[in-house]
């Protein structure tokens, strides 16, 4: 009769015992899980730390000390990574250019920015840079620029000295610049630059420091345009 009162005093003893196990278990849990959540609000990003897709991001291009048409008050700054043996460059300057010349640069709502990219595997593409830099130093940049483009065929050095001489440049002094390698350096500049703004090929344009890619449309250009011009307006 004694053994049977112990039993019944242990199993009871047990079971408090299980049960107050269970009970501290589900409270810890509980907790736990609400730290958790609580963990996770923290972390989630606000609606304004959200980066919106209608305002995309902007690189901090330098215009350096390159050439530039247009307005120095001018809006819309677009720099152009380029180079003189790229077709697609080409293509900007023959079809895109003039329109947005005609519109924006002349009626000094934006200005262009030319900023030399040669690339490794186009033969006469670094020279020509070179020589287009040796043209701006006697004030005749732009000229010796459209001349480039439209002779692309033809951008050997005895060229590229023949232009500067139909430009009435000083030729002895062009082609002292050229052949000494005096603009290297500076070709190399805008290289490394557009490299840190992540220029990998041309045409590369930044508008107000927007990327645009290629030998865009004309409306692709326009449109960034305007809704800079249209920022700043309001």
């Amino acid at each position: 009769m004694e053994n049977t009162k112990k039993l019944t005093i242990l199993v009871v003893i047990t079971l408090v015992i299980s049960l107050f196990n269970l009970i501290l278990t589900f409270n810890l849990s509980t907790r736990f899980n609400e730290g958790n959540v609580g963990t996770q609000k923290d972390v989630q990003p606000t609606p304004k730390q959200q980066p919106s897709k209608l305002d995309p991001s902007r690189i901090d291009a330098s215009i350096d000390d390159d050439p530039i048409k247009g307005s120095k008050d001018a809006t819309v700054t677009i720099i152009e990574f380029s180079e003189y043996q790229c077709p697609f460059c080409e293509k900007f300057f023959t079809q895109t250019l003039p329109l947005i010349e005609k519109n924006y640069i002349n009626t000094g709502k934006a200005r262009l920015v030319f900023r030399d990219f040669p690339l490794g595997f186009h033969q006469y593409a670094q020279k020509s840079a070179e020589a287009a830099e040796c043209a701006d130093e006697q004030g005749k940049f732009w000229e010796y620029h459209d001349t480039l483009f439209k002779n692309q065929n033809s951008l050997d050095i005895t060229s590229l000295k023949n232009y500067a001489k139909d430009l009435a440049l000083d030729e002895t002094t062009f082609n002292d610049c050229l052949d000494s390698g005096k603009m290297t350096a500076e070709v190399q500049k805008d290289i490394e630059d557009g490299s840190k703004y992540g220029v990998t090929g041309t045409p590369t344009f930044f508008i107000n420091g927007i990327k645009l890619v290629g030998a865009q449309p004309y409306s692709a250009f326009q449109q960034v345009i305007d809704k800079e011009i249209s920022n700043k307006n309001n």
